[in-house]
């Protein structure tokens, strides 16, 4: 069997981030996946995202299932915690962990075989849990192991390559986050590495249920005329609704200013921006105008991207829950067996 782990050597004068860390740091075994899968390019932008956000990469606990998409956790991170589960079971698998340890930053990677068919019913708990965790999708419309067969999420009326049309209704994975109560639910594109990445590094601070849906589009068996999630497609029916960026660890800048006036802003790296204040369509705010926007603009034929809902006073499982502040995994006998007395009290308690 050949080895694909990548060297550990590297420049010295490659940038560093805030921990000491380069990108290099945050990479992995060479990937296996075909020269060009969008999956590749997801990789890349977690590996941007931890790198921009100084992760200690041994914070990070990284689980997936079945699938091209449950392959690529071997391609990032190579020195953080690392769990591949059966085909579909990846939430469960990661809540347990969760529950365990709280301590850890979850990444839960699947694909819309693993989520919107075998693993749909645990997709669907993992997020109106709240469990605190990013879960991507990445999303192909197809079975790219077994050859190109369509997935759940392919569109009504695309065609396969073998020329077969699809006659089932898709699942929308962002649409059914946003009925089942996830917290932060966004759409992007493997080939928009300006918009994934602020969203990953977004979603990793969020608390709770964090969803990234990724049309990532497969090469081998579903990048050609008729489909709606090949390259051409998506860069031809891509409305982006918000251009986002993330600020870590500084004071707020604020503005104040009436609509349709401009105002001159300077920010952190000294750097001036200018504001026009619109009165915009959108707000990420709005959970039940999100899932309008979504239908709307599907019915136009166009793929939504960017950061469609957020709750920033979002709770988490922990929180539903009440659990202690340490992780239960470093618990000892006296914590977890209190004695007779405390349990005949819980008992009373709930009579």
């Amino acid at each position: 069997m050949t080895y694909l782990a990548k060297p550990k050597f590297h420049h010295p004068s490659l940038p560093k981030n805030a921990i000491g860390f380069t990108r290099r740091d945050y990479e992995a075994s060479t990937s296996t996946l075909c020269a060009g899968c969008g999956h590749d390019s997801i990789s890349a932008a977690i590996i941007e995202a931890a790198f921009e956000l100084s992760i200690e990469p041994h914070r990070v606990a990284k689980i997936s299932g079945i699938g091209c998409s449950s392959k690529t956790p071997d391609y990032f991170l190579g020195a953080s915690h690392g769990f591949n589960s059966v085909h579909g079971r990846m939430p469960s698998v990661l809540t347990g962990a969760n529950l365990a340890n709280r301590d850890l930053i979850y990444l839960g990677v699947s694909g819309d075989g693993d989520s919107a068919s075998i693993g749909f019913g645990q997709f669907a708990h993992a997020l109106r849990r709240g469990v605190d965790m990013v879960y991507i999708v990445e999303n192909n419309g197809v079975y790219g192991l077994t050859k190109g067969q369509f997935s759940a999420t392919a569109d009504k009326g695309s065609k396969s390559k073998k020329g077969a049309l699809n006659s089932d209704s898709a699942i929308d994975l962002v649409s059914m986050a946003l009925q089942l109560g996830a917290t932060f639910v966004a759409r992007s594109f493997s080939g928009d590495k300006a918009q994934l990445v602020p969203l990953i590094k977004a979603a990793i601070q969020h608390r709770g249920a964090a969803l990234i849906d990724v049309i990532s589009p497969c090469i081998a068996f579903n990048n050609h005329v008729g489909s709606t999630k090949s390259l051409d497609y998506v860069r031809a029916h891509n409305e982006a609704v918000n251009a986002l960026d993330v600020m870590i660890g500084r004071a707020p800048i604020t503005v104040d200013h009436a609509p349709g006036k401009v105002v001159t802003v300077t920010l952190h790296d000294g750097s001036e921006l200018r504001l026009r204040k619109l009165n915009d369509e959108y707000d990420p705010g709005d959970r039940l105008a999100a899932m309008n926007f979504l239908q709307a603009h599907a019915a136009r034929g166009q793929i939504v991207t960017g950061l469609l809902y957020v709750d920033p006073e979002a709770d988490d499982l922990h929180g539903h829950f009440d659990t202690v502040p340490t992780p239960l995994n470093q618990l000892g006998e006296r914590e977890l067996c209190p004695g007779a007395d405390t349990l005949d009290a819980i008992n009373a308690g709930l009579r």
